[in-house]
Formats: C-alpha cells, structure tokens, sequence
C-alpha cells in the first residue's frame, strides 16, 4: 500500500467506531509503516480533563485489541459537525484514506446515517465498515462498474495497492437489466483500463442479469465469498449527469462486507 502513509478513522467509543479501528489495524498489519489516527469529534468544547480521559481510554481500548502495527494509533480531537470536521481533518492531517465504521439497517430501503452522509460528501476514498462483519484481509474484491466509462481511472491506484498487498484478486462485475451484448458493447472502453490500472491482479469481468441492482450485487458477494467490495461513486462525476448517489447509500447501508468507494 505505497500510496497510504496515513488512515483516518472517525471514534465515538460505540461498538461499530471499535470494530471499525480493529479492522484498520488488521488491515495496516506490522509490517507496513503506515499512521492511524482516530477523530473523535465532539458537539460541543471538550476540557483538558476530558481530552486526557478520552485519550486514555483509547489507548486502553487499543491496547486489549492486540493488533501489532508499526505505529502505535493515535487520538485527536475535535469540535464540530461530525462530517465537515472529519472532512477537515482529513485535509489538515493528510490522511490518504477514511475508515469508517457503520451500525446499517438491512431493514430500510432509504436512510441516512453519519456513514453514508459523509461518503456522499466526501471526494476521497473511504472504507466503511459494517459492525458484526469478519476481521480479515481482503483476498478475493469485487469492483462494480456500470455501463459508463471510468470518468477518472487513477482512482483505481489505490485498489491496485491494496490488491498488490494482499496479493488479492480483483472481480469486476456489472449488473445489467435488458440486453448483455448492448451492457458489453458499453463496457468495452474500460477493459484496458483495468488491466492497466489492476494488473495482474484483474481477474475476470461478470454480467450479471437482475432488475434490482442492489441485489445483484449483494447475492454476487455471498455467492463468490468477496472480502471487499470496491464501487465507483457518480454524485461527484463531471463529464456526465452526476447521480444522487442512491446506491452508494443503500451498500454502505445493507453490505454484509467492507465498502471502498473510490472516489
């Protein structure tokens, strides 16, 4: 992961902030010198006292994870509104990528949570994870791509680092509706994208048939045992209509694995 110096994860002390900073010091491992910086982000002024709390109990709560990393993680503090301040920071630290965990709801169709409200707001790539899915490296990812052409491919450098380091194997997929050969024809322009951008590492292109693309992809997922799922969002686009991000919203909410938008 030659491109990730830093990781931010956004820390409330709630189960799904845990398990997201346990999945981050999984996925930084021991032997990669990369920085993880927990945000706790508080609604109102925070004393020396509480800060000296806070940052004791965070180092605590990291400690009984016995994660080994090459840098121990750190917490910093902040005022604010949750998703401009975690936007802020992001710039202010040079964070390369946000790690973010999330509760979900596969009971709701439309909802908006702090995870996804800040991978909607964010141009910038952004792991969530979903509380109660497997700590594991990423071996087998999944890339979902529509019909339109890859608007800015070098954000498919990030994805070929974390491939590169896992040595993982990158599983594209679009779901189409009507007919395969017309979604084929579309998708054509992207191939030697992908197999300049992921490599080696680019192992097939799947066309699925299903109505509901949500579905698709979820079933895809459980079917093929993907460890990580990988999408491109289209609300921050500029070459074509921007979309209103409805299906990013509704992965990070119902996805069993870890989400990465790539944006």
């Amino acid at each position: 992961m030659s491109s990730i110096k830093k990781i931010l994860v956004p820390f409330d002390f709630t189960e799904p902030a845990i398990a997201a900073l346990d999945y981050t010091l999984s996925f930084v491992g021991w032997e990669t010198p990369i920085e993880v910086v927990a945000l706790y982000v508080s609604g109102s002024d925070v004393s020396n006292a509480e800060r000296k709390e806070a940052k004791e109990n965070f180092a605590k709560i990291a400690n009984s994870l016995n994660r080994r990393t090459h840098f121990h993680p750190e917490l910093v503090i902040s005022v604010g509104d949750l998703t401009r301040s975690i936007l802020d920071s992001k710039k202010t630290l040079d964070a390369d990528l946000i790690i973010m965990g999330t509760l979900g709801d596969s009971s709701v169709e439309e909802h908006i949570t702090n995870t996804s409200d800040l991978v909607l707001s964010a141009d910038s790539p952004i792991i969530t994870v979903p509380y109660g899915s497997e700590v594991k490296i990423p071996k087998d990812i999944a890339l979902v791509l529509g019909k339109e052409e890859i608007e800015r491919p070098k954000v498919l450098g990030l994805l070929l680092d974390i491939a590169r380091s896992f040595n993982a194997k990158v599983h594209v997929l679009t779901i189409y509706k009507e007919s395969i050969y017309g979604e084929k024809v579309l998708v054509e322009t992207n191939e030697d994208t992908l197999e300049y951008y992921l490599e080696h590492f680019y192992a097939e292109h799947s066309f699925e048939k299903n109505q509901d693309i949500e579905k698709g992809i979820l079933d895809y997922i459980e079917e093929k045992n993907i460890d990580l799922l990988a999408i491109l969002p289209r609300n921050h686009v500029q070459k074509t209509k921007p979309s209103e991000g409805r299906l990013t919203k509704l992965l990070t909410l119902h996805s069993s694995v870890p989400v990465l938008t790539l944006d």
